[in-house]
């Protein structure tokens, strides 16, 4: 997951925490992360997909919590946003005559799995709304 869609989502669905059910538009989420509307969308859709916000369409429309903060862990955000292993993989493939070549690639998917579940681990023991308290 090298890429920045944990931090959007979380900054978004923070954002929508504070709302407190107030509909907030693409634009005006996006001028906060100060990011183009259109990736905010394509956000939202995600976070909506799976289950955790939800939005009304039209003039006065918006998003909004579909879950209460506190029923929604970092861990939910960070599996709806996965893409790749959160250490990256390597590009090239390795020489299946060397030693470490051969075996280079089973050993950093048990290395980075190990990994993830350290930190999945870690996000499933906060919600959304224990990080949302952070910002006063």
């Amino acid at each position: 997951m090298n890429n920045s869609r944990f931090a959007i989502s979380l900054h978004i669905l923070t954002l929508l925490e504070k709302a407190k059910g107030e509909l907030l538009s693409s634009e005006w989420i996006a001028g906060s992360i100060n990011i183009n509307p259109v990736l905010v969308r394509k956000e939202l859709g995600n976070l909506r997909s799976h289950g955790l916000v939800n939005s009304k369409e039209g003039k006065n429309g918006g998003s909004y919590l579909e879950k209460a903060a506190d029923q929604i862990s970092l861990a939910q955000v960070y599996h709806a946003v996965k893409q790749d292993h959160l250490l990256g993989v390597s590009k090239n493939t390795p020489n299946p005559l060397c030693q470490v070549g051969k075996q280079i690639n089973m050993h950093l998917n048990t290395l980075y799995d190990s990994t993830e579940q350290t930190l999945i681990s870690e996000l499933s023991k906060q919600t959304l709304a224990d990080f949302s308290s952070k910002f006063i």
